[in-house]
């Protein structure tokens, strides 16, 4: 296993040295195994004499020597430096082991054709598992990498390629050298991959930029691969970057590979992006899907300035890093794409993310503190990413969009090519807008829990507001009450519609703000705190407004014109069911009753999995057993009218798919997987991806024999395919189906993204009783793995095997306990098993409403 490096010791690490250059040379000619890395790393010391260490994983030490003198690892990697020089070359020969979980060096081999496919992936700190390193972000170097490799591959890099040349075992790729980067930024991709070829052409101050601009996937999926559609949002991408930013694009080239079993949505190495091919649709999908990919896109091209051209220091300001590119692609998606609404998308989908994460005992602070790296990677969490793009939004709300950008030009311009720290990013803000960030940075950034707003009023005898004030409360664990940037809306209905008649902003603080600007305004039919989404905060509603927006039979929430005040009462609403204030039935009739209304795709898709939650998890058996059937039923309906083959019709088919548990439904769901039914539902495409999620639903309620599954495989011999069929296979209600996938998950031998999708299936919400023998199994498999399975393995297995049936949760709650207690877990992996649990607890006072 990578070691796990301290804070302090990459500290004291860096103090001591600065990186100059690695030339890596990669052999992936040497079976398939291991390949062969010799790494060739110049650094000078600050402190002649003194002692150090750099790193390797996975890995065959066969040479290795710091200035000419022979040096060795130790069992966890490191390899110990003394008696530095001024100036320094350490040169290590090792075999590296080809990574199965995708850290490191990923080796895949293709089921449909037995072509090899490889990919890096070096964040958090697996560099050390392709090459020697001093693997920690402020360590930045040149790199120059040469690889070896057959010669019917393609070898992607993060710069261009200088030379290619034929060799006894394939061809040579040389690549110029790269500008400095941070360890975790470098990048190979190499196999037999599809390329498609493009550019961009565009002009900042006046001076015209091109880009080179390619994208891979393999060759099973070229088929498949919509390339023209990623490179128009990248163009689109890079032409609102730069003009923001006020600097062209710093690395030169572009590549965006697809690769298969990635472990993220994606990662911004300087010009060679790396993104999961789950975004090369095989099959027909919403414009939710689209949506999500093209964020994703500008996430990781916004990470090209902030991230990659200015580095963290260390992982403490990791949120600086994610928080900004989550803002920053929303902003992109508003301003140079098709989906204008983006950020209707972020106030239903992405807050209510944040709000989730933020309520758990374990939530931390933005800028979080990071201890060391296992610390670290648990916290690729909704609070880094969610929270800290909406806080940052409420800052834009309080100082001006283009105040912001020419914060973030001054902060690029004075770091360029370094690392820079929070402290370094408020100075900018602060010699832009003449305010004090300090004050901003410790009431939102260091500080942890949601505050609560709602408005309080009373009326005069004309039913015009007398007194109107916001009213803010934070939970006794958190007790913070901070400074919000707010509009407030009031809404009235009006032919059949509820509209906005009136709108104010203000700034509020404290327990209470007086809004006298509302004095005098007729009553409002909704009065709409955090009307726009502009600040981060729970908000509840005036009982009133709340009955509007809850009155049943189409009435209530969809009546709502504007689509970023609907999806704010949204995010309320589902907010209070987590609560237990809403109850959880009535929230799907809610959403049954009115998600036609919805424009935007992804709020529609949030919804419809909201809805399916709310039913099977946070609804007792008994009434599972009744909402299940009537959610299929309306769904059904929805579908039937949707535009024959429309997206809005595939997504309400996935809903019923979910839901469906009448003999009849169940009938219909066969009916459609065997084709024996295109008249149901008119237009309807039964393809790949839909088959899997029809034989699921029939395989979990005991429709579906392993034989059915096994058949369904040979339809579907992809990686994908197999990792469906685990679902499948794991979702049978037997008990020696989920033995059998059991021991499968627990031998440690499965991909991770079949390993999640087995576990999917194995703790189907319908299944209490049934997983009830693997509740003791579990916190037996981590005492026995967290210091052996590879750290994403772990954090997988910790988070999606926890024992979450509320029909066995005192058990699991007491043996939880049990194993906080005795097996003093790290403190990462402690906080994995305490969000388990605090789920679980959600769910009994749900259901105990």
């Amino acid at each position: 296993m990578a070691g796990n490096l301290t804070r302090d010791e990459a500290a004291q690490r860096s103090r001591l040295l600065t990186v100059h250059s690695y030339d890596v040379e990669l052999d992936l000619t040497t079976g398939p195994e291991t390949f062969r890395s010799t790494t060739l790393v110049r650094f000078t010391s600050s402190q002649p004499g003194a002692t150090t260490f750099a790193e390797i994983a996975e890995a065959t030490c066969r040479e290795a020597d710091l200035n000419g003198t022979p040096v060795t690892a130790d069992p966890h990697g490191r390899i110990t430096l003394a008696g530095l020089e001024a100036e320094n070359t350490l040169r290590v020969v090792a075999d590296f082991a080809y990574s199965g979980t995708g850290q490191g060096l990923h080796r895949f081999v293709d089921p449909v054709d037995d072509r090899v496919y490889l990919h890096s992936q070096f964040a958090t700190a697996d560099a050390q598992r392709v090459f020697a390193c001093f693997d920690q972000p402020d360590l930045k170097a040149r790199y120059t990498f040469t690889v070896t490799a057959p010669a019917d591959w393609e070898v992607v890099s993060n710069s261009p390629e200088t030379a290619v040349e034929p060799v006894a075992q394939g061809r040579r790729w040389r690549f110029a050298e790269t500008e400095r980067l941070s360890t975790y930024l470098a990048a190979i991709v190499a196999g037999p991959y599809h390329v498609v070829s493009g550019e961009y052409r565009g002009e900042v101050d006046g001076a015209e930029v091109v880009i080179p601009l390619r994208t891979l996937c393999r060759q099973s999926l070229a088929p498949h691969f919509d390339a023209e559609a990623v490179l128009d949002v990248t163009r689109q991408g890079f032409g609102y970057f730069q003009s923001a930013f006020g600097m062209a694009y710093p690395f030169g080239k572009y590549d965006q590979a697809f690769v298969p079993e990635f472990n993220l949505g994606a990662m911004e190495n300087p010009g060679c992006v790396t993104f999961t091919e789950t975004y090369v649709f095989r099959s027909r999908v919403t414009d939710a899907e689209y949506e999500n990919r093209a964020a994703t896109i500008l996430h990781e091209m916004s990470h090209m300035w902030f991230g990659d051209l200015v580095t963290m220091q260390w992982w403490d300001d990791l949120w600086l890093n994610e928080s900004f590119a989550t803002y920053a692609a929303a902003s992109a998606m508003v301003g140079a794409t098709r989906w204008s609404d983006a950020w209707v998308t972020f106030a239903d989908n992405a807050k209510a993310r944040a709000y989730r994460q933020d309520q758990l005992s374990t939530t931390h602070p933005i800028a979080a503190d990071i201890v060391d790296i296992r610390s670290m990677e648990v916290n690729f969490d909704a609070i880094t990413y969610h929270k800290g793009a909406s806080v940052l939004k409420q800052l834009v709300a309080t100082i001006g969009q283009e105040t912001f950008w020419a914060a973030l030009r001054r902060y690029f311009a004075r770091h360029a090519w370094g690392t820079a720290t929070l402290a370094d990013l408020l100075a900018a803000l602060t010699e832009e807008t003449g305010r004090e960030m300090n004050g901003w940075a410790a009431e939102w950034l260091q500080t942890t829990g949601p505050n609560t707003l709602h408005a309080e009023f009373t009326l005069d005898e004309s039913g015009t507001y007398s007194s109107f004030a916001v009213l803010q409360t934070a939970p006794p664990e958190h007790p913070t009450l901070r400074s919000h940037r707010i509009a407030i809306g009031l809404y009235d209905e009006k032919a059949g519609a509820v509209v906005r008649r009136h709108r104010v902003e203000l700034e509020v603080s404290g327990a209470r703000t007086e809004v006298l600007e509302l004095i005098g305004q007729a009553r409002a039919d909704l009065v709409l705190v955090n009307d726009d989404d502009l600040t981060y905060a729970k908000v509840r509603l005036d009982d009133a407004s709340l009955a509007l927006v809850t009155a049943p039979d189409g009435q209530g929430v969809g009546r709502i014109g504007d689509p970023l005040a609907q999806a704010v009462c949204w995010t309320i609403v589902w907010d209070m069911v987590r609560d237990a204030q809403f109850p959880p039935g009535r929230y799907v009739d809610l959403v049954l009753e009115n998600v036609g209304t919805v424009p935007n795709a992804v709020v529609r898709r949030t919804l419809l999995n909201q809805a399916v939650t709310a039913a099977k998890r946070y609804l007792e058996p008994s009434a599972r057993a009744q909402k299940l059937p009537e959610l299929a039923a309306v769904t059904l309906e929805l579908a039937r009218a949707a535009g024959a083959g429309s997206p809005e019709q595939l997504a309400y088919v996935r809903a019923f798919a979910a839901s469906a548990l009448a003999p009849e439904q169940l009938d219909l769901v066969e009916a459609l997987l065997e084709g024996t039914d295109s008249e149901t539902v008119p237009g309807l495409v039964v393809d790949t991806d839909l088959r899997w999620s029809l034989l699921l639903r029939l395989a979990t309620t005991g429709r579906a024999t392993q034989e059915r599954i096994d058949a369904e495989l040979q339809r579907d011999l992809t990686d994908k395919g197999r990792s469906q069929a685990a679902a499948c296979s794991a979702a049978r209600p037997a008990a020696e189906a989920k033995s059998a996938a059991w021991k499968a998950i627990t031998s440690g031998t499965q991909p991770l993204g079949t390993l999640q999708w087995a576990l999917t299936g194995l703790r189907a919400a319908e299944h209490g009783e049934l997983v009830h023998p693997f509740t003791q199994a579990y916190f037996d498999v981590l005492v026995n793995v967290a210091a052996v399975w590879p750290s994403e393995r772990t954090q997988a297995f910790a988070e999606d095997a926890y024992p979450a049936a509320a029909e066995t949760a005192a058990e699991a709650l007491a043996l939880t306990e049990q194993y906080l207690a005795e097996a003093q877990p790290p403190s990462w992996l402690r906080r994995l098993v305490l969000e388990g649990r605090d789920e679980l607890v959600r769910v009994q006072k749900i259901q105990g409403r």
